[in-house]
């Protein structure tokens, strides 16, 4: 990896497709010379400039703005260079090409070139050069594309938390502590006649406790910050005719599904996303799960179960107005069973008694009685039709999957950040039954100290994995 950052690259840096603006940007060493000769003037350093940009024969391609950043000072500690014309995807790819063209050609004193080795860059290249030029750490680097890809306000904002540096001064503030009680363990090896005494005048057990809870902690947090990001697939699951379709329509706000009295309308998944408090919600409508002889009725059913296998939580719905009939509560009764040995224990199923307009208010507790549902489960009553029990719906969800409720002050989190704040944890809980034993091992205290503190530094990057690095930067934009 060192070897090839050292090339200087060349992309456009704006979104494919027309635009009011688009920007080509260059980043490498030693850009001053190649500006001049593609700009015709000197740039003032971090200044815009307006000019036009000409062709081989000076023709203007367009006239917009030219920014130098000489390094260290500028997004990836490298000379960079941006122009700004109009975001025509023809045009970008001339300015482009002129910036390539240049920077192959002879320089002023003859025989060289410009700017050797300019090449376009590779996806993430920009943020990834930023990482190992020391301008920003892993955790912010990830964050550039999480603020990106943010699907709703809170995600943003969480995402420009950890931009800033919020998550990574968390993590240093516990990796901090770590070392230091990392060295108080090594230092006391050296001194083995003295090793208890000593380290419980340093309160080794209360230091270590301490950062149990703070790791604990940020783990917490970290989820929540996890929830904005990913968001949350939600199955909605049911036999057929129970208002599943409804109730999707009912939670986005759309008609996005047809809603009938035929069983089996639906005969594929829908899929909307909805937002509820910042938090996306992936909601996937099914079709109706019973046995059935209509061939494409089965595939539809089929899918139904691989959705529920994949699902982070399911909205099992209840048709309260049929829960008198015999045969349907054996058949909910039996769809029951299968749906609690199909997901995971962690998966929360919550028990939709849907239909309750159909209902006499004095009928309503009969007829969830009459469907017996599993002792201590999640239910809520709502009907899709009026909208009534759905604001109920929705925070019962929210905290079926964990959600605290507020996303002020949070930070944005990836599935690999919850991992290794996991690990972290099971090495310190490792660290902590070492030192309550009468006589601790302390080599294999010392050694889960390590791991842990290993483990916390996979998060911010101190660490040299090319291999990680390599597939973390690939997801990114190209040119950023």
């Amino acid at each position: 990896m060192p070897g090839r950052t050292r090339d200087p690259i060349i992309a456009v840096a704006t979104a494919p497709g027309r635009g009011a603006v688009g920007i080509v940007r260059i980043s490498g060493q030693g850009l001053g010379p190649l500006a001049g000769a593609l700009l015709g003037r000197e740039l003032k350093a971090r200044s815009a400039s307006y000019l036009p940009f000409a062709d081989a024969q000076g023709i203007p391609l367009d006239h917009g703005l030219a920014m130098y950043f000489p390094a260290p000072h500028s997004f990836t500690g490298e000379d960079v260079l941006e122009l700004q014309a109009h975001g025509g995807p023809v045009l970008l790819q001339l300015l482009l090409r002129r910036c390539i063209e240049v920077a192959q050609a002879p320089g002023p004193g003859g025989g060289g070139e410009f700017l050797p080795g300019l090449r376009l860059a590779r996806p993430g290249e920009f943020s990834e050069r930023a990482f190992l030029n020391g301008k920003m750490d892993l955790a912010q680097a990830e964050a550039v594309a999480d603020l990106i890809d943010a699907s709703t306000e809170a995600a943003a904002r969480s995402a420009a938390r950890s931009l800033s540096g919020v998550f990574s001064a968390e993590v240093h503030t516990l990796l901090e502590a770590l070392t230091h009680l990392r060295m108080l363990i090594e230092a006391t090896l050296d001194f083995p006649e003295e090793d208890i005494d000593f380290l419980q005048k340093a309160d080794a057990r209360g230091q270590l406790q301490t950062l149990r809870c703070r790791g604990a902690a940020l783990l917490a947090t970290a989820r929540q910050g996890a929830l904005l990001r990913e968001g949350i697939k939600v199955v909605i699951a049911g036999q057929p005719n129970v208002g599943k379709s409804s109730l999707l329509n009912a939670l986005a706000g759309a008609e996005l599904a047809i809603v009938t009295p035929v069983a089996g309308t639906t005969r594929d998944k829908i899929q909307q996303t909805v937002q509820i408090e910042g938090v996306p919600l992936h909601i996937v409508d099914t079709a109706g799960l019973r046995e059935t002889e209509e061939l494409v009725e089965q595939i539809g059913v089929q899918r139904a179960w691989g959705e529920v296998a994949q699902a982070d939580a399911i909205l099992f719905v209840h048709d309260l107005a049929r829960a008198s009939q015999q045969d349907y509560r054996a058949a909910e009764q039996k769809l029951t069973a299968q749906l609690c040995s199909s997901v995971a224990a962690r998966v929360p199923i919550l028990h939709i008694g849907n239909k309750l307009d159909l209902l006499a208010s004095g009928t309503v507790a009969a007829a969830e009685r009459a469907l017996a549902l599993p002792a201590g489960s999640i239910s809520v009553r709502l009907s899709s039709k009026t909208y009534a029990g759905l604001p109920e719906l929705r925070q019962a969800l929210l905290q079926a999957v964990g959600w605290q409720g507020n996303a002020e002050g949070l930070f944005m989190a990836r599935d690999r950040h919850l991992h290794a704040l996991a690990r972290v944890g099971t090495h310190l809980e490792q660290a902590q039954r070492q030192l309550d034993r009468s006589v601790p091992a302390l080599e294999l205290l010392a050694e889960e100290l390590r791991l842990a503190q290993t483990a916390l530094g996979e998060i911010t990057g101190a660490f040299g994995v090319d291999d990680l690095l390599g597939l973390i930067f690939s997801s990114f934009c190209i040119g950023k």
